[in-house]
């Protein structure tokens, strides 16, 4: 009995946590009205083990760089840290999610907007 429940148990947590992210989105703030500074996001992927800390860093209304302070996900999740490259090249967040990390890639979209949000 324990070797079929395992299976379906372990079924059911991959189904909800590929499934929880897909209505996710992230704009991105005025830039023109954000100070130089560093600014911090956190977003936790409800129902999967993603979990992002980030700092964005903003000069004369741009990003220049983010820096990936804790990003907990599975080993495909680390693809997605090169987004950011992509994020601050495009000054957007409207980016191409990396295949096979849906999840990290839209968690970090999401901590960049909650970041610059906060001002």
């Amino acid at each position: 009995m324990k070797k079929i429940i395992l299976p379906i148990l372990s079924s059911l947590i991959v189904i909800s946590c590929s499934t929880s992210y897909k209505n996710i989105t992230a704009q991105l703030p005025d830039l023109a009205i954000l100070k130089d500074g560093v600014y911090r996001g956190v977003y936790d992927l409800s129902g999967t083990p993603v979990d992002v800390t980030l700092d964005v860093i903003i000069k004369e209304n741009k990003i220049i760089d983010i820096k990936i302070i804790k990003h907990v996900c599975s080993p495909i999740g680390k693809k997605a840290e090169v987004i950011i490259e992509q994020v601050i090249k495009k000054q957007s967040l409207e980016i191409d999610v990396i295949s096979g990390a849906t999840g990290s890639s839209k968690a970090i979209l999401k901590a960049v907007e909650i970041a610059l949000k906060q001002e």
